[in-house]
């Protein structure tokens, strides 16, 4: 019996030993989740005091620009069809004058080659007579 006795000492030992782990354990869990909540606590804070305005800014930030592309998109579109509309009117105006032009060259063109003709044929009667 002596035996058993000298073992239970040991095993008492080992059971509170094996308590005070598990108390370690559920008390560092316990730590554990407190951190957690505190740090939890405080990153909503700080977004909520820090992050969320800088966020708004940015939006009304993306908001004008988004804005200002619209405008600038818009006005590009009109300046360009202003001188697509431009560029057909002096097209039709070029061709409008060439054609005045062609016409009035033909014409003067035609009375050279008359007066010509008469001046031509006028000289060539002199030298015959």
């Amino acid at each position: 019996m002596s035996d058993l006795s000298s073992l239970s000492v040991p095993l008492w030992i080992m059971a509170a030993v094996s308590l005070f782990q598990a108390l370690l354990l559920i008390g560092m869990g316990v730590a554990g989740y407190l951190v957690y909540s505190r740090m939890m606590t405080l990153v909503a804070d700080l977004e909520a005091r820090q992050i969320a305005p800088i966020r708004e800014k940015v939006d009304a930030i993306l908001a004008d620009v988004k804005g200002i592309t619209a405008r600038v998109s818009q006005q590009t579109e009109r300046v360009d069809h202003a001188i697509a509309g431009t560029i057909d009117r002096v097209d039709d105006t070029a061709a409008r004058v060439r054609a005045g032009v062609h016409d009035k060259v033909s014409q003067v063109a035609g009375v050279v080659r008359g007066v010509r003709a008469v001046v031509m044929s006028l000289l060539h009667k002199e030298s015959h007579a």
